[in-house]
Order: C-alpha cells, then structure tokens, then sequence
C-alpha cells in the first residue's frame, strides 16, 4: 500500500537511498518499505549527476515479490 513515511527508516534496499521522513512508500505486505514513485539519486559525489529511479515500481514490472523475500 501507498503512505508517506513518518520518521526516518534507514535504507531503500533497491535505490540504496535513504528513506527519510516525508517520502512517499510502498509498504508490502512483508511490511518492507521501498520509495514509490520517482527518486532522485546522486550518482558521484565529486561530480554531482542526478538521475531517476522508479524503486519498487520499477522492480514490479518484472517481478511479483519483495526484493528482500522473494519466496513470500
């Protein structure tokens, strides 16, 4: 399902970007939550790029699963 995260929670284990209190989630059923919709990701540090990743709605497009549980 669809929320916005109420406190800071760590990692996006697909974007690898922090999930910081605000952003939009998906929370599975597995209750692991990934970033909905567009993130924006720094791709280097010294040499500031920005780039979009879609997170879980990416990975839905080809898989059924959590990316941390697949057998669930």
């Amino acid at each position: 399902s669809e929320d916005v995260l109420s406190k800071d929670a760590g990692e996006c284990a697909i974007c690898l970007e922090e999930l910081q209190q605000g952003d939009t989630i998906a929370r599975l059923p597995c209750l692991c939550i990934y970033h909905k919709g567009q993130v924006f990701l720094r791709m280097d540090i010294k040499f500031p790029k920005v780039a979009f990743m879609g997170c879980i709605d990416e990975w839905f497009e080809v898989n059924r699963s959590c990316p941390e549980h697949p057998s669930d």
